[in-house]
């Protein structure tokens, strides 16, 4: 962790006229200083103003764990505020005098909590309140060499889930049991924490994002696994797979999963510089449109990823945005026939300098678990 992701935020903002950022807890703020901060209704925030060095407003009694951490070898100012003070007072006095004059505009971070926001606008009543996106995913979204292996160590982890499904997947149990299980060895096989499981048997696998529910397993059964979690570094894993258990799949599955693996295919080998994010999602759609079955891939092909599961850049029809290398998303269309199943394919891709790396390395066939 160096002040460099910091001075590029501000050399960002600067470049659109943002006078002063305000990050709380989150993913940002991580990224940008290494506090992995918890929210809560204590204002923790960075603020990096335009002129100046950036700054850290905490709780006199979390000022301990800054120094603890990455961010307390950065030589940044830690301003710790009593229970009794104004912490947005604060905030707003230390970026005036950075400044020279009280800021126009102002950027919070789009996952700030309402309260927090509202509250650094009450202190600097003359600011325009916006979004940090603009500044954050730019730098964001472009990850590092050591950031996509990282990636790529959480990917593995999350495969080596996957290869393990037939220890727990079987007929006769229900989704919450085998949610639990997959849960258990996420955590088992490199993740520190378990971001989501989903388990969608039969029915239940046309809900692209169902809950575990008590329902049992059945022979024959479509069963879509989408699973990920946060490895030490706060990186994020994210795979589906979709399994028959205790059967095979009749014929017009396999016709259509067909379909669902070329469309797959297809935008994972469209990606490389250049080729605008919405063409990613154009290929996998074609596909699926042109086999008959367009009216059942009801989602974006796919999500950024990172210190967040779902960061920008979005694979989705009109995001013109071109890939650049570094970038990384998941490519994951489905398709999901309501009231009777569904099926999707996930990998986490990276754009590299003449095309794609592709971070999961599971089968993408229908696996067949002998239930």
């Amino acid at each position: 962790m160096t002040l460099d992701r910091l001075h590029a935020a501000r050399a960002v903002a600067g470049e659109l006229g943002i006078d002063l950022l305000v990050l709380t807890p989150g993913a940002d703020l991580r990224y940008l200083c290494g506090y992995a901060a918890h929210a809560m209704e204590r204002l923790t925030a960075l603020a990096v103003p335009r002129r100046g060095e950036p700054f850290l407003v905490v709780p006199r009694l979390e000022a301990p764990m800054v120094d603890a951490g990455p961010a307390g070898t950065l030589g940044l100012e830690v301003l710790a505020w009593d229970e009794t003070d104004d912490a947005f007072a604060v905030l707003a006095g230390a970026s005036v005098s950075r400044l020279g004059a009280a800021p126009a505009r102002v950027a919070v971070g789009s996952r700030t909590w309402a309260e927090h926001a509202l509250g650094v606008q009450r202190a600097l009543p003359g600011a325009a309140l916006e979004l940090a996106s603009p500044v954050v995913d730019r730098l964001r979204m472009v990850k590092t060499p050591a950031e996509v292996e990282e990636l790529a160590r959480a990917g593995a982890a999350i495969d080596r889930v996957h290869a393990r499904m037939g220890e727990w997947l079987t007929v006769g149990r229900t989704e919450a049991e085998v949610g639990a299980d997959v849960a258990a060895a996420i955590l088992a096989e490199g993740h520190v924490a378990v971001d989501f499981t989903i388990v969608g048997s039969g029915p239940n696998g046309a809900s692209p994002h169902h809950e575990l529910s008590d329902r049992v397993v059945e022979a024959g059964d479509l069963v879509v696994v989408d699973i990920g979690g946060e490895t030490s570094t706060g990186y994020r894993s994210d795979c589906t797979r979709t399994y028959v258990v205790g059967g095979r799949p009749d014929a017009e599955v396999a016709e259509w999963y067909a379909v669902l693996h070329a469309a797959q295919q297809a935008a994972t080998a469209a990606v490389r510089p250049g080729v605008p994010a919405e063409e990613i999602d154009a290929a996998a759609r074609s596909v699926i449109t042109g086999a008959g079955w367009g009216g059942y891939f009801i989602h974006r092909t796919g999500h950024g990823i990172g210190l967040d599961s779902h960061e920008a850049p979005y694979i989705v029809a009109g995001n013109g945005l071109p890939l650049e290398p570094g970038m990384a998303f998941s490519v994951e269309p489905g398709i999901y026939l309501p009231g009777r199943h569904g099926a999707r394919i996930e990998d986490i891709v990276v754009c590299t300098d003449d095309g794609v790396r592709v971070l999961n390395n599971g089968p993408r066939e229908l696996v067949e678990l002998p239930g």
